[in-house]
């Protein structure tokens, strides 16, 4: 069967609304361009020499009906003007051969900057412990960051965020973000 280490990752992200829970999903899949997969939700590790491409590059990569890896993060609700999220926070080492993490965070009530900063801060968080950067979790984020630039293990982190206030008449909202891995190196042949 072999390894299914992705070779490439890419961001994305999508809001959708429709009378019909699922349909709205449907709806933030499509906004997002990964309508056409069968996702696979995998859990937190960026593998070691993974290379961060664009949305379009990555969109390019997928065929449709194609078995696609992704760490998703999805929130939806029906409750009129409610403020919805869903972010992915990530954060990579310096040095290339180790791996980092991903996180998913949903939530409502959030902005899309609150909402990223919590996902970046687990992310960065998880990394920190695998490399032994010491700090206390009750510390705010620039506190974090600044500890996790001066220990020079960390090249950066970031989040890619949706947020959405649902339809005032009721329809549900859903809102998606996602890092989507490409694997297949048969589909490299477009760059």
């Amino acid at each position: 069967m072999g390894n299914f280490i992705p070779r490439k990752m890419f961001f994305t992200k999508g809001v959708g609304r429709h009378h019909e829970k699922l349909e709205s999903f449907e709806a933030a899949l499509r906004d997002a361009g990964i309508q056409h997969c069968n996702i696979v939700k995998v859990s937190s590790i960026f593998p070691p020499g993974c290379e961060i491409i664009s949305k379009e590059v990555g969109l390019s990569l997928l065929k449709a009906g194609e078995i696609t890896f992704m760490v998703i993060s999805r929130n939806t609700a029906n409750e009129p003007n409610r403020l919805v999220a869903a972010s992915v926070g990530f954060a990579q080492p310096k040095d290339s051969a180790a791996y980092g993490y991903l996180s998913e965070h949903h939530s409502f009530g959030e902005t899309d900057e609150k909402a990223g900063d919590r996902a970046e801060d687990m992310a960065a968080s998880m990394l920190a412990s695998t490399l032994g950067v010491d700090f206390n979790v009750d510390t705010s984020w620039d506190e974090k960051e600044e500890l996790f630039k001066l220990s020079g293990k960390f090249v950066k982190t970031s989040n890619s965020t949706q947020s959405a206030v649902c339809d005032k008449d009721g329809k549900w909202t859903t809102v998606v973000a996602a890092a989507v891995f490409i694997i297949n190196e048969a589909n490299d042949t477009k760059q």
